[in-house]
């Protein structure tokens, strides 16, 4: 990993990677996420079919499958997980196939296979950090992974990475893993909501977990690609002109798109 270099001035072929990254993010959002919407039958619907005692707790699932998948994602890289191509396509593949396995008994089964697909998601996120430099392996960056589970997801009005992580350090503590799951929790819990929603119907839940778990996978690694280009680019120059170039990058795109993610 490079040493961060902050006085550094962003340069033209760094603008144009940062204009890249804004780019990624805007098109993660994209026409598979709308098609969860509408296999989910909106948001709100999907949220009505929940019972009500699930809807209660889908906060405290995501937090528990965060925590679950961030022991569990370390040594996953392990032993026979290490034979598993570290590429998104095999893990978009078993996260679809675990998506179709939980959708089958509806929704005992999905809140079943819920740290299983978490923690494939987050193992295909650490995979992404790898790619731009950091070792997976370490506390620091599944740090770093965990904090790319807030970037929200379909349905969300707040969807993105957000940059307020990319500078910050935070110490390797218990309370402080505890506060950044306080925040990155409820954005994820999100994302679950319509997860559940969609695999309440037994058997064709099947066909539906497959999907939103395809779709998910496909967003958060989108999302760990920014997150960790943005982190790769701050290393190599000022970290506050990368930042707002970054930010008037994402604005250029929402003006020239009709305001559209």
């Amino acid at each position: 990993m490079k040493e961060i270099n902050p006085d550094r001035p962003l340069t033209e072929a760094g603008a144009a990677a940062v204009a890249a990254l804004a780019q990624r993010q805007r098109r993660a959002n994209g026409v598979l996420m709308s098609a969860v919407n509408y296999v989910g039958g909106q948001v709100e619907d999907g949220l009505r079919r929940l019972p009500a005692p699930v809807r209660g707790q889908i906060d405290n699932a995501a937090r528990r499958a965060l925590e679950a998948s961030y022991q569990a994602a370390a040594k996953s890289r392990d032993g026979a997980w290490a034979q598993v191509a570290s590429g998104d396509r095999a893990h978009r593949v078993l996260a679809t196939i675990s998506g179709a396995l939980g959708g089958l008994g509806g929704l005992p089964t999905a809140l079943a296979e819920l740290p299983v697909a978490t923690t494939m998601i987050f193992r295909a996120v650490q995979g992404v950090a790898a790619e731009h430099g950091e070792d997976p392996t370490t506390e620091a960056t599944r740090i770093e992974c965990l904090r790319v589970f807030g970037a929200g997801g379909p349905g969300t009005q707040d969807d993105g990475v957000d940059t307020t992580f990319i500078g910050a350090r935070l110490s390797l503590t218990g309370p402080a893993l505890h506060g950044l799951l306080g925040k990155v929790a409820p954005r994820f819990a999100a994302v679950l909501s319509q997860k559940l929603a969609t695999q309440a119907v037994p058997v064709l839940g099947a066909a539906a977990g497959a999907g939103t778990n395809f779709a998910f996978i496909r967003f958060y690694t989108e999302m760990a690609h920014v997150h960790f280009g943005l982190r790769k680019l701050s290393r190599e120059f000022n970290e506050a002109q990368v930042l707002d170039a970054f930010h008037a990058a994402l604005a250029a795109g929402r003006l020239t798109s009709g305001g559209s993610t």
